[in-house]
């Protein structure tokens, strides 16, 4: 038998309550999620002016770090032409986001879920994809 640790829902809302207030902070009106440890989303916030195709990439950045472990922008450089993974982006139904705003959680060395940002610059997703982070950290 295996146990995993993951995310629970009150875990999840504290995030994206984090993940909010930091996209208020830059005016980055932003879609935020949060998934288990598997990629499967716990909660989801569209703020009001949110871009509605980010709702999906905010999403899909939160479960392709959770599958690879990896925060979105790290998997970039290998996705593209010449890169050891390229077309990355194209596997799994083209569910993998190899830009910035998803980011893995980890506790004692495992993924237990990961969270997704998306709607603005991607210095500004990451940002607020950094702030859920270190929500969970606190």
């Amino acid at each position: 038998m295996l146990t995993y640790k993951t995310l629970d829902s009150r875990t999840a809302q504290q995030l994206v309550a984090a993940g909010e207030r930091k996209a208020q902070e830059i005016n980055s009106p932003s879609n935020l999620a949060v998934c288990d440890h598997a990629g499967y989303l716990i909660t989801h916030l569209r703020m009001d002016g949110a871009q509605l195709p980010s709702i999906n990439h905010s999403i899909q950045k939160a479960w392709t770090s959770a599958q690879f472990g990896k925060a979105t922008d790290d998997l970039t450089a290998d996705s593209e032409p010449g890169g050891e993974l390229y077309g990355l982006n194209t596997t799994l139904d083209n569910q993998v986001i190899v830009f910035a705003g998803g980011i893995p959680l980890t506790l004692d060395g495992k993924v237990v879920g990961a969270v997704g940002a998306s709607g603005g610059t991607a210095d500004q997703d990451k940002a607020v994809a950094q702030a859920m982070a270190e929500a969970f950290k606190e």
